[in-house]
């Protein structure tokens, strides 16, 4: 591991399918020219010190991975062979601990555990036959997770050097759920063009995820500044120096003259919401404010107005209908020169918020497909009424 210090290198940084593009441009942000956009990843070179950064600065990538090695195979013969031919040794001690996992996608192999299985043999025993020592397996809190990617008969062979998915940016607290991922959360702001230039609010904040990401964005702050640990920590190579210069580099809390405020009905929510912010250092830079939807009005100079509102079976239709034509109610009524954007899995429910999406992203949350739409509230009701005939008409 030591010439990765010197060497340029490929890496793949995961994300969630329709965040692609978005996290391309961050990588370009790294100063990385060479990339290469796949489904659900960005594959990209750079050094030791663009791994660093990549974790601590990326806000749409779930994992930064490194690639090892690529062969074909077969069957588990094949397989086996494959990962014993890579000399483990400039990656492992005896002393270390791994983990596999596996991402399949293959007529030749059916069951990823007996995969990993497999390959975890083939690991320590390479070590086993030159040492008579072996690493030990621990698939909670390895010092070295080996990351296989199966399609087809092509192996391909990376090492996971962020450990815990980057969405845990550590100001959760351990217990903490969001109904939206932070990775997506930061994904949607962007894509909905969120820079810092205006005001940002969420009149459905729940635990304010949204809010406590846009502020991240709009303060200039490295959303790994809140982690207690990455991967590339426990590797053999690690260089705290460089960790540090990289961490320091970045431009932390840079000037932002607007608000950013959410609003919740949801006492407990709020509750959530406020540790967060906490727990980030930004409970002095966000306002929350207990009140619904059909209550709360944004402040006056437009910017951007963003919420996840309810979309499972858990309510009623009817009352789901209803809640949304509220939303398209307080838009019309209040969010004059704001851009709304709204994030749902329901799309029949989407059809009674009474306004005509002037954008379209499909994306998924979990496995629930969605869409977020953009709708841009205008002063005048000629205007509001003319967008309104012009859906009801579809």
């Amino acid at each position: 591991m030591e010439e990765m210090l010197e060497k340029r290198f490929y890496m793949v940084a995961k994300t969630f399918q329709g965040l692609e593009e978005v996290l391309a441009l961050e990588i370009r942000e790294l100063g990385v020219q060479d990339i290469q956009i796949l489904i659900r990843a960005v594959r990209f070179e750079g050094y030791l010190k663009t791994l660093y950064a990549a974790n601590y600065r990326l806000r749409t990538a779930l994992k930064v991975l490194v690639e090892v090695d690529a062969f074909t195979a077969k069957n588990d013969f094949d397989l086996y062979n494959g990962i014993q031919k890579i000399d483990w040794t400039r990656y492992l001690e005896p002393s270390m601990s791994i983990a596999v996992e596996c991402v399949l996608s293959s007529d030749y192999f059916s069951h990823s555990q007996f995969i990993a299985q497999r390959t975890k043999d083939a690991v320590v025993d390479q070590f086993r036959d030159r040492f008579r020592k072996r690493p030990n397996v621990d698939r909670e809190n390895p010092d070295l997770r080996i990351s296989l990617h199966i399609q087809d008969a092509k192996v391909n062979v990376l090492l996971d050097s962020s450990g815990a998915s980057l969405h845990k940016r550590g100001y959760r607290s351990a217990l903490h759920m969001a109904p939206v991922n932070e990775v997506l959360a930061a994904g949607l702001l962007m894509l909905a063009g969120w820079k810092g230039k205006g005001n940002l609010v969420d009149p459905m904040c729940g635990s304010g995820t949204f809010l406590i990401e846009g502020a991240l964005i709009a303060y200039q702050i490295p959303p790994g500044m809140f982690r207690k640990s990455f991967g590339f920590e426990r590797w053999m190579n690690y260089d705290e120096d460089l960790f540090t210069d990289v961490a320091e580099s970045c431009d932390e809390n840079g000037a932002f003259n607007h608000k950013i405020i959410g609003s919740d009905k949801s006492g407990k929510s709020l509750l959530l919401a406020r540790d967060g912010l906490h727990r980030a250092f930004l409970d002095k830079k966000v306002e929350l404010v207990q009140s619904p939807i059909e209550e709360f009005v944004p402040p006056t100079g437009g910017g951007i107005a963003i919420m996840n509102p309810p979309y499972n079976e858990r309510l009623k239709i009817g009352n789901l209908t209803g809640l949304y034509r509220t939303i398209g109610d307080r838009l019309k009524q209040h969010y004059s020169g704001y851009q709304a954007w709204i994030f749902s899995g329901n799309p029949d429910a989407m059809k009674a918020v009474g306004l005509h999406p002037t954008k379209r992203i499909p994306l998924l949350n979990g496995s629930i497909e969605c869409s977020f739409r953009r709708y841009d509230v205008y002063a005048g009701s000629r205007k509001v009424k003319y967008q309104t005939r012009n859906n009801s008409s579809r």
